[in-house]
């Protein structure tokens, strides 16, 4: 069974956000996220409230990134309902701290689809 329309939209979306991570692009990062989007992170603070909070936890990571940033999806899988989905994914970063070290890490994303758009109300990195 193939991907539904919904859920290759959010693919295209989630691999979108991802390139504009690894060109540092804060519209791009920000693109398609609720204002009071939740997020749950791995460095402090672990629970971050809103868009102005998300926005500002990423030049923590653009510092300890080695050029060109690492950002990559490496496995997805989506589920979509008529207005609710959600999204894991194994993700590969890498870190300069000790040398360029690559970093795995788990990311899962929760959507609505609100006025045609899939909108991230949360995101969780670990």
């Amino acid at each position: 069974m193939g991907e539904s329309s919904d859920e290759a939209a959010i693919r295209t979306q989630i691999e979108a956000w991802a390139a504009a991570v690894r060109r540092q692009d804060m519209a791009g990062i920000l693109t398609n996220h609720a204002a009071d989007m939740i997020m749950f992170d791995v460095p402090p603070p672990l629970q971050l409230r809103g868009i102005a909070a998300y926005e500002g936890s990423w030049p923590q990571f653009f510092d300890a990134s080695p050029r060109p940033i690492k950002f990559d999806v490496v496995d997805l899988k989506i589920t979509a309902g008529q207005d609710v989905a959600f999204a894991v994914a194994l993700m590969r970063c890498a870190m300069t701290e000790g040398g360029n070290v690559d970093l795995d890490f788990r990311l899962t994303i929760g959507l609505r689809k609100i006025k045609g758009q899939w909108i991230v109300i949360h995101e969780h990195h670990s």
